[in-house]
């Protein structure tokens, strides 16, 4: 069987998005491929009983101000610069996360990723605003109309329902989480370990 990391992902989530751009550097040195899956974070956390680390943490002294630092170390050690935190965040996820699984059926799906991340996490655009979808989906090349319609439709809400369930049955609790075969790693930190653990898997 081939070498692979199944990737738990929501575009809301700013450490996939760090994960996404290290990934394909961990995938090139072992040989794997990487099988990005879409769900929602806020479904994840409704099914595990599980909130945000901004809520989790807001009490708790010095949390917040350590996790930023890991993530500016993280951002620095993977000269991740065109990183930036989204003025709008936190950003709800459903339509875009939606129009994922929709660019997929469509064979768009690269295309619409790298464009959303973008919006996302390098140039601050409102991702929950459906005009402002729009254009940065056909200012990639995509037609955004089409995609945002294709939200709708009944397979396309069902597949991401269903992957959100299945993680959280594999034991998911939040975004970034990654599976190599049955084992689980969260969290952009533990990188290290998937690659190990995909390293020591059988070419």
């Amino acid at each position: 069987m081939p070498r692979s990391v199944d990737f738990i992902f929501d575009f809301g989530s700013p450490n996939a998005y760090l994960s996404h751009k290290v990934l394909p550097q961990i995938a090139a040195r072992t040989g794997a491929t990487v099988n990005l899956i879409p769900c929602l974070l806020g479904g994840i956390f409704k099914l595990s009983n599980n909130q945000s680390p901004m809520a989790a943490f807001a009490s708790v002294k010095g949390k917040m101000e350590y996790e930023n630092l890991e993530t500016r170390r993280f951002i620095e050690r993977h000269g991740l610069s065109k990183f930036s935190l989204n003025p709008h965040f936190p950003v709800n996820t459903l339509q875009i996360m939606r129009g994922l699984v929709a660019a997929r059926f469509a064979g768009v799906g690269d295309v619409y990723l790298e464009a959303v991340l973008v919006a996302m996490w390098e140039t601050g655009q409102k991702m929950d605003d459906p005009g402002v979808i729009v254009t940065v989906l056909n200012a990639a090349g995509l037609d955004g109309n089409a995609l945002m319609a294709a939200t709708q439709d009944a397979e396309v809400k069902a597949v991401l329902m269903q992957n959100t369930g299945a993680a959280v049955a594999r034991g998911a609790f939040g975004i970034p989480t990654f599976f190599v075969g049955n084992e689980m790693f969260f969290g952009k930190d533990r990188l290290w370990q998937v690659e190990e653990a995909l390293a020591g898997l059988p070419a």
